[in-house]
This record gives structure tokens, sequence and C-alpha cells, in this order.
């Protein structure tokens, strides 16, 4: 007996070094930068929806914005370094729209929502139950949610540029003037300058650029070497960041005064005070319909978008499905924005350049440094941001995330995803074209039987397709 047990101690005490080194070393890799302008780039890409949604909330419901950049840059930070991508944290958007169409939904509301969404998704995930729902639910459905999320930003975008915001009460007003720091020309050249440079795809610079180094590997002549050169480096520009430190100085010179309006130090951590009628509330008005969006969007659509960008990678619905239950468990009590992964920012960030957890983080720390600097104070300054040119940023966002249907190939595979989208987009609703979308798949796979077959054979083909 002796003998036997003496291995044990020995086993232990050399694999847990070994498996802390191991995951430190991961960690390490995940935040490991591809290309430090292009993460960097990549970074902004998702600023086209937070900003948005979050100002409004701030200026309409006195959300602490200070204490939601906080809590948002500690998870970009956590999930850039557990999951090696530029996996986005969003808020949640259908509460958002809630809280700015119904004046009764104030600050406890908005965060009994959020915990209650969490918790569910806590749940679902724990459980094993959203891992079914993944498995279940075809392809060409996920492909409708995410084209009608994608025409979604970009229709709204289109109507950031073309007319003046008023985002307190996510209202469009008159035309915008053609010029102006905040003008229609601005954002034009900022849209043109942006398809200069990263075009309709990365993959397209990334074979200029290998060309380029095969050119000078073989001694291409000189002229056309350093023709190539000059297309590399416009190439390699961060687009997006560019634009958005534009913005950033348009909106001083709009008004400089904003800077005495600015307070240094971070906000008070305030736990938020729930009654009985908020949760009620929270759960009816912005749970309920926050929950599908959040299934399909938050984490279906962006473990299927995260498998097709990052095909070496192993992501798992189960393990985004916690990560979003414990961001809104954690940061809800104290007033922080509910927040998300979306499909949306996911695309967006890859469109930009982003292409490791590093990117992410970086945008992380960036809202710490600005949480704890500066606080809730930053509002002042956001107010005179260009919305046109967020608006430019989410244009190109939702065009990512829309053209991720473009692997759909078969006809019948097409109609189910049209169908989805199409009552996504006139009912408002992802749960309702969500819903439509099964009915329809259904009724062809039960149309196309020519013999009798069971019932889960009827998802076998689409289920190999998203595993």
């Amino acid at each position: 007996m002796a003998s036997n047990s003496q291995p044990l101690p020995t086993t232990t005490t050399t694999t847990t070094p070994t498996t802390r080194l191991t995951t430190i070393q991961k960690i390490k890799s995940n935040l490991l930068f591809h290309s430090t302008l292009s993460e960097i780039n990549g970074a902004i890409g998702d600023l086209g929806t937070y900003i948005p949604i979050v100002l409004s909330l701030t200026l309409s419901k006195n959300l602490n914005l200070g204490t939601t950049l906080l809590f948002t840059g500690f998870y970009n930070f956590l999930t850039g370094a557990m999951y090696g991508v530029p996996m986005p944290v969003q808020p949640m958007k259908s509460i958002a729209a809630v809280a700015l169409s119904d004046p009764s939904f104030g600050i406890p509301e908005i965060m009994a929502s959020g915990i209650l969404t969490g918790a569910v998704l806590l749940v679902l995930g724990v459980t094993g139950l959203m891992k079914l729902a993944y498995k279940l639910i075809p392809l060409s459905v996920v492909r409708g949610i995410q084209l009608a999320q994608g025409l979604s930003f970009a229709l709204t975008a289109v109507k950031y540029v073309k007319k003046v915001q008023d985002l307190p009460k996510s209202k469009s007003l008159n035309n915008r003037d053609w010029l102006g720091f905040d003008g229609l020309v601005l954002a034009i050249v900022c849209v043109v300058f942006i398809v200069v440079v990263n075009g309709a795809g990365e993959k397209d610079h990334e074979l200029e650029i290998e060309e380029d180094l095969g050119d000078s590997i073989e001694g291409a002549a000189e002229r056309k070497k350093s023709g190539r050169s000059l297309k590399k480096m416009i190439f390699s520009l961060p687009s997006a960041f560019i634009v958005f430190v534009l913005g950033v100085i348009l909106g001083f010179i709009r008004r400089p005064n904003v800077i005495h309006e600015i307070k240094f130090g971070p906000s008070n951590l305030v736990l938020v005070k729930f009654s009985k009628h908020a949760w009620k509330q929270g759960f009816i008005k912005g749970t309920i319909p926050q929950l599908p969006l959040s299934i399909l969007n938050s984490v279906i659509a962006v473990c299927k978008l995260s498998s097709d960008l990052f095909p070496t990678k192993d992501f798992s619905v189960t393990s985004l499905s916690v990560t979003v239950g414990l961001m809104n468990l954690l940061g809800g009590w104290f007033g922080a924005m509910p927040c998300c992964h979306g499909a949306g920012g996911l695309a967006g960030q890859y469109k930009f350049g982003g292409r490791s957890g590093g990117c992410v983080a970086i945008l992380g720390a960036a809202k710490l440094v600005l949480g704890f600097v500066l606080g809730s104070s930053l509002a002042h300054f956001f107010k005179q941001f260009p919305v046109g040119i967020l608006g430019v940023l989410l244009l190109f966002a939702g065009i990512e995330l829309a053209m991720a249907c473009r692997d759909m190939n078969k006809k019948e595979d097409c109609f189910v995803m049209l169908i989805c989208t199409a009552v996504s987009l006139v009912g408002s609703s992802a749960a309702l074209g969500f819903l439509w979308g099964m009915v329809v798949f259904g009724v062809l796979k039960v149309r196309n039987l020519t013999s009798i077959k069971s019932l889960s054979s009827v998802w076998k083909h689409e289920e190999q397709e998203i595993v």
C-alpha cells in the first residue's frame, strides 16, 4: 500500500506548476498583438455602437458613465485574455431601446433587467441547454439573424450620417448640413478614406503585402517596388483609429470650453437600490425582449462567426453564455450598463484589423484609464463628438456582419435566411424573425421528406454544418 501511494504527491506537485505555466503562456499568447497598428485600429471598430447607446443613456437616464467604463473595460481585458480574439463587450440593445422609449424605465429597472438576463444566460450555459440550442438551430436561421442585425446597424448608420440626431431621445431631426465639423462632406470623406485603405476585406490587403515581399526578394524594378511600397503603406494605415482621432479633435474645436467641464477622478461606486416594482418591470419590459437577442446574437451567432473568422480557435456557446451571465451579475448591482457580446462588434473589430485578444484588451485598458481619470465627466466631451463619424464606423461594422451570410449557397438556405431577416427588420424583433425562420425551415424539411424518417434526422444536415 505504501509503495502504491508514494507517487501521488509527486504527480500533484509536478503537474500544478506546469498547469499554471500553461495557463500563463496561453494568456500571453491570447494578448499578443499580431500587428500593433492593426490591433489598435480594430479596437475602434466597435465604438460605433458603444458610444451612441452609452451616451444616450448617460444623458437621458443619468447612467453612471464612469462606473460603466470601469466595468466594461475590465470585461474587455478579461475576455481578450480568455478567448484570444477581439471578443466585443457591447450594451444590451433591447434593454437600451426600452429605457430610451419609456420614461418610467429608470436605472433600477435597467439594472434589474440586466441582472435577470445574465442569470438566465448563466443557467442556460451551466446546464448545457445553450449547447443544445446551438446544435438544433439551423445555420440559415443564424445567418438570418446576423443579416438582420447587420442591415439594422447599417440603416442606423446611414440615419446618423444623413440626419442630425438627438441621442438622449433617440430621435432623428432635420437633414444634416453639407459643410461643417459634423457635415455630410466630412462623413463622405471618412467613408471614402476607409474604403481606400481597407477595401472590401483584409485578405486582399494581405495578398498585396505578400506580393510586395515577393517582388523585393526577386529583385523587381526600383520604380515598381516603390509603387508597391506606397500601396503597402496606404493599406497598413489604421483607418478607423485615424477617423476616431479626427472626431476627437473636431469635438474640441466645436466647443473648446468643454475642457473646463471635465473633472478628474473616478466616479463613486454606489449600490443600486431595487424595489419589487423595479424587478417586476425589469423582467417584463427588459429581460423578456432581450433574452432572444442575447441567445441568438450574443451567444450563438458570435460563436458561429468566431469559428468562421478564427477556425484555429476553439469556441464554446457554454463559455460565452457563462461570461455574459457573470458580467451582468457583477456590474448590474453598481449601475454599470447591462452588456453582452455581439456579432456586430466582432465583425467591426475584425474588419478594421483586430485579430487577437490584445485588440480588446487595449480598448479595455483605455476605458479603465478614462474611467479612473475622468469618470462620468467624460460625457460632456462626447456630446460634442461628431455623430456622423460614429455613423461611419457603425456602417462598416454592420456591413461586415451582414457579409457573414455569403456562405449561404443553396437556394433553400437563402430562402429561410431572407424570411428570418425580413421579419426581424419589419417587426423590429429578432425573436419574431427567429420564430418564423424556424417554422419555415421545419416546413421545408417536412416537404422535402421522401420517406418516413426520425425527427432527429430532419436536423442532421444542419447540425453538421453548424458544428
